[in-house]
């Protein structure tokens, strides 16, 4: 499928569905998972919960959730049909916060697998005396 085939797909001013959309743009593999998605609050346009059937046009945002990671694009173009993946990546354009998130989340995961927990908050101030002596102690053993 070409680009041109995207485009006369779908006149100007008409709508697809938005379960539709979303599996034409590879969010999900299925129909039956993007609709299960959406029934679910898992997808949001403009910031409203949706339907199904809703139709989108170009230019809204959408805010998609799936596990851990959480995409935020606006709509560039539509499709009804499901070709390659680098056609589908030129219906939507990511924003710049989403990508930031994703690859800031991205990168906790990877510490956090690595046994490195980021802290919440800073140490108080009995913490950071208590890690002073353990270091000092430390160090003294080690000589």
């Amino acid at each position: 499928m070409s680009e041109t085939d995207v485009n006369q797909a779908m006149p100007n001013g008409a709508g697809v569905r938005i379960d539709r959309w979303l599996w034409a743009a590879r969010f999900f593999k299925t129909r039956s998972l993007a609709k299960t998605a959406i029934e679910g609050g898992k997808v949001h346009a403009d910031g409203q919960r949706i339907k199904p059937a809703k139709e989108v046009r170009i230019g809204q945002t959408l805010e998609i959730r799936r596990g851990d990671i959480q995409f935020e694009v606006v709509i560039v173009l539509l499709s009804e049909k499901r070709g390659p993946a680098a056609v589908a990546q030129t219906l939507y354009r990511e924003t710049e916060e989403s990508i930031e998130r994703r690859e800031a989340d991205v990168a906790r995961r990877r510490m956090e697998r690595a046994g490195l927990k980021v802290p919440d908050t800073r140490p108080s101030k009995k913490q950071r005396r208590d890690l002073r002596r353990l270091k000092t102690k430390s160090d003294a053993g080690d000589i």
